[in-house]
Parts: C-alpha cells; sequence; structure tokens
C-alpha cells in the first residue's frame, strides 16, 4: 500500500455525500423504527426515499443511471446513512443490492444486461439479491448443489438457496449454480433471475436475531427456465463473479457500522457526563471512562481499513486482502462497542425502548454475513502463506 499517498480527510465530494446521507437520514428515515423493528417490517418507501437521493446508484456510472461515483464517496454515503439512521436492516439491503447485484452487473454484464437492470437498481424500482448459499453449502459455497442445464436457447435451474437478503421482496436474483460437475470453482456459472421467472420461488422467510427490517428468505428452483441471455459473465466463471461480489461487500457493507459506532459512542457520552449516581457523574468513575475510551480507540482504528478499501478500488488495486482484514476487525469492534454501550446504559440498554438493545443485535450479524470471520482469517492467513 502507498500509505503516503492515502489521505485521511475527506474529500470535498466525500464530504458532500457523507453529509447528505446524515441530513437526509436524520430527515426521511427515522419514522417508527422500533416497530418496524419490532414487527420484522421491510420499509419499502425507506428505500425508494434513499434511491432519490442517489444512494444505491452512487458507484454505478450516469450512462446507466447511476451518479457516477466512486467507491470511496459510496462509503462515506454509507456511514453518514449509519450515523443518521438507525434502520440497519434498511441499510442493509441497500448494501446487499448494490453488492451482489448492481456491481456485478456493471462489471460482467453485458451491455443489454447493464441497460435493462442498473437503471431499476439505482433509482429504487428493483430489489436486487443474492441467490449463493444453499443448506448444505454455507461458509464452502462452493460445494453448492443447484445445477443448471443448457436446453436450446435456455438454462434450466435446479436447486435451493437460503440466507437470502431481502429475498421475500426482492425483484432480481444474482443466483450461482453448477453448469460444468466436478470441475470445482471452474464449474460454476452466474445468472440474472428475475422475481418471476418460471420455476423460480421463495419458499419461506427466515426469522432472525437482528436486523429485522429487511427479511431473509429461502428460495427453490423447479426446472426454472431462463433465457440463456441471462447468463451473467462467462459460462464456467461463475467463482469469479461471486468473488468480485464478496470484494467489494466485505469492504463496504460495514461502513454503515462506522456510523453506529459513532452514535453509540456519542451516546454513551453524554449519558456518562449525565447520568448521576454515588453523587457524581458516571464517567467519574475509571471503569465507566476507560470503556468509553476503548470504545473511540475501536472507532478510529476501524474508519482507515474501511476507506482504504474506496482508495484501493478507486485506483484500480486489488482489495481482497484489505476488505477481509477490514471485515474482521471492524465486526469484531462493532460488537464489542455494541455490548459496551448496553453496560453503560444499564437497564436503559437492555430494554427496547432506548435503541440500544437493537444496535447489539444488528451488530453480531457482521460476525457471519459476507464470509463469517473464521473464514476472513483463513484468507488472511492464506496471503501470509501460512
Amino acid at each position: 500500500m502507498e500509505a503516503a499517498a492515502m489521505e485521511f480527510d475527506f474529500t470535498p465530494s466525500q464530504r458532500h455525500w457523507h453529509d447528505s446521507a446524515v441530513r437526509f437520514a436524520r430527515e426521511h428515515l427515522t419514522d417508527d423504527i422500533l416497530e418496524r423493528d419490532e414487527h420484522r417490517t421491510f420499509w419499502r418507501e425507506g428505500w425508494t426515499r434513499c434511491a432519490e437521493l442517489g444512494i444505491q446508484g452512487l458507484p454505478i456510472p450516469q450512462t446507466y443511471g447511476g451518479k457516477g461515483g466512486g467507491l470511496s464517496d459510496t462509503i462515506a454515503a454509507m456511514e453518514g446513512l449509519g450515523y443518521g439512521c438507525p434502520d440497519s436492516g434498511l441499510i442493509f439491503s441497500i448494501n446487499a443490492s448494490m453488492w451482489t447485484n448492481s456491481i456485478p452487473i456493471l462489471l460482467y454484464g453485458t451491455e443489454d444486461q447493464k441497460r435493462r437492470y442498473l437503471p431499476g437498481l439505482c433509482d429504487g424500482s428493483i430489489i436486487g439479491a443474492n441467490a449463493a448459499s444453499e443448506p448444505e453449502a454455507g461458509s464452502d459455497v462452493f460445494a453448492m448443489k443447484s445445477t443448471a442445464v443448457r436446453q436450446g436457447d435456455h438454462w434450466v435451474l435446479n436447486g435451493r438457496k437460503t440466507w437470502i437478503t431481502s429475498g421475500p421482496v426482492a425483484d432480481l436474483f444474482v443466483s450461482f449454480a453448477v453448469t460444468h460437475p466436478g470441475q470445482g470453482v471452474m464449474g460454476l456459472s452466474a445468472f440474472l433471475v428475475p422475481k418471476d421467472a418460471p420455476g423460480f420461488r421463495v419458499v419461506r422467510e427466515i426469522r432472525k436475531l437482528g436486523v429485522r427490517t429487511v427479511p431473509m428468505g429461502e428460495a427453490v428452483f423447479e426446472d426454472c427456465r431462463i433465457p440463456a441471455a441471462n447468463l451473467l459473465g462467462k459460462e464456467g466463471r461463475g467463482a469469479e463473479v461471486f468473488n468480485c461480489s464478496m470484494e467489494w461487500e466485505r469492504g463496504a457493507i460495514l461502513a454503515a457500522a462506522l456510523g453506529t459506532m459513532r452514535r453509540q459512542l456519542e451516546r454513551c457520552v453524554q449519558f456518562a457526563r449525565t447520568r448521576v449516581q454515588y453523587g457524581q457523574p458516571i464517567g467519574k468513575f475509571q471503569a465507566v471512562s476507560h470503556a468509553i475510551a476503548d470504545m473511540h480507540v475501536r472507532l478510529e482504528t476501524c474508519r482507515p481499513l474501511v476507506y482504504k478499501i474506496g482508495w484501493l478500488k478507486d485506483r484500480g488495486k486489488d482489495a481482497t486482502i484489505a476488505s477481509a482484514v477490514a471485515k474482521l476487525h471492524v465486526s469484531e469492534s462493532f460488537v464489542e462497542n455494541s455490548i459496551t454501550a448496553v453496560r453503560i446504559f444499564g437497564a436503559r440498554g437492555f430494554v427496547a425502548e432506548f435503541g440500544i438493545e437493537k444496535d447489539l443485535r444488528d451488530s453480531i450479524g457482521s460476525l457471519i454475513y459476507s464470509g463469517t470471520n473464521e473464514i476472513q482469517k483463513n484468507l488472511i492467513a492464506r496471503h501470509l502463506r501460512l
């Protein structure tokens, strides 16, 4: 890494998107969050509002309906959303759609695919989802059993996919299946599957601990027929498409967590200054002040790791290991800061009405999605030739 060339201050463009996202979130994305979390309700109106601001189209060229920003701009905007908007599920759904639909289509799609799908993904009329994991192929995603067989001018898909973020509300799925059995990762291909494709259906919604405002689903392909033109990328190169999605997703999906962690820290500082016990603010007790200091240190070490990924990708550099490092460290720090916030707020941190416990529930998933942290350690260890 060319450390000397990397800037740690916001560029004017990054500042614009960060500050715009904070203002927008505070004004338009705080409606009934606790009620929506309790009832596990996806807020399509909030999704549309974000699209009107330009969030979903930020990393997409203007030619295809986007804003033409770099990944660093998008990271700054997502940090701003995380700071101003407590609806982690909504933000998570936006991330999942951008990194597993929009970016793969932009980088691997045909010109027709780009013009057909990217404008809708940018303007919010299309919600994207990723159908890769299977009941027996989670971390070992390349052990998937789903198949795709070419029949004339169609592909016929069979199999089952699970853990699909936004599955029950998605309009377009980037899915993966085995097209060349026995060839390992070179035997997979990627496909664009509309929700109304014959033989495709979401069979159930999966309840989960956190990020409850974005639904998770399971889907089946039963002789699902899609046009041959829906192949995404080259036949047998699905692993490349999948790895690209994971590089971008791991690197950027926790940008919003930076904003949430900053909001947590500010709330804890304010509470520690005003909550009086034994005749003095609790911030005067070393146990509390040191815990908050640790929160600050974690946040400060997380931010450059995430923005480094934007810096790398904006310069056309590989960010695979940088993404793994960031995903590992930020997610662990996010959970630790969320636990600390609950402890500092005490009973207020444990009950639902203050929103502290929701941040903790939402943080737990970051240890698992986009590849478990154990997988990130495997990637880093392999990079170190261990």
